[in-house]
């Protein structure tokens, strides 16, 4: 082969991120930066920041390899998705980034095999996003002295949407007021979301019924490509 065409041919294998000799790609997990240190992990990814839907993946981690559990379509915020560190309150948008799925709710009982801690819903189950509360950012049962009703969700009055859900570990360590509040993986209504993620609802069924606690799962929330790329975290 002349020299000229092995440049070109090695120049091509650099910009498609390849080597010669290179086999199937690797799973989406394996070109993480990071996947929360667990043995399962969800992936939502959409093609841009500017997305409504795309598609949400669970892993298992067996003998050190990433493999596919299942896939179902995913909705995203309304305004589309923006970088977690920045993402502002009322903006319908989906944070991206790692997240810990702190447990399991619902309007439902628990799906069959349910091992994660799961709460019922009741009639007086608040979510508060009231900035001025101590309990922003939290389930409170009932709605906590401090906690204005207009500045939060009657889980209950969600129905089908709360079927069953996960609550999705944004601003929930140490939240930050006016950062955002409420992000749960639920099931999926007519359209896109307030800022949650969202897949139809047998497949959330699943999700909460394969989730082990054991195995520490985490959800990824990311762009195809960009800043926001689920790669990057």
């Amino acid at each position: 082969m002349r020299p000229g065409v092995v440049a070109l041919a090695s120049a091509s294998l650099l910009v498609l991120g390849a080597t010669p000799g290179d086999g199937p790609p690797q799973p989406l997990p394996a070109r993480m930066a990071d996947t929360g240190g667990g043995s399962q992990l969800i992936t939502a990814v959409a093609p841009k920041t500017g997305s409504t839907s795309g598609t949400l993946t669970w892993w298992d981690r067996v003998d050190g390899q990433w493999v596919k559990a299942g896939s179902a379509p995913a909705r995203f915020g309304a305004k589309g998705l923006v970088e977690g560190a920045s993402r502002k309150q009322s903006t319908h948008t989906t944070p991206t980034g790692l997240y810990g799925l702190p447990y399991a709710f619902g309007i439902e009982a628990a799906p069959r095999g349910t091992a994660y801690e799961y709460r019922r819903v009741h009639q007086d189950s608040w979510w508060c996003q009231d900035n001025d509360s101590r309990a922003y950012n939290r389930w409170t049962e009932p709605l906590a002295r401090d906690c204005r009703a207009a500045e939060s969700e009657h889980l209950i009055s969600y129905g089908a949407l709360y079927a069953h859900a996960l609550v999705i570990g944004f601003n929930y360590e140490r939240p930050v007021k006016g950062r955002g509040a409420g992000i749960f993986l639920h099931v999926k209504g007519r359209g896109a979301t307030a800022g949650c993620v969202s897949v139809p609802r047998e497949a959330m069924k699943r999700i909460i019924g394969w989730a082990d606690p054991g195995l520490r799962p985490h959800i990824a929330i990311g762009t195809a490509s960009g800043t926001t790329a689920i790669t990057r975290y």
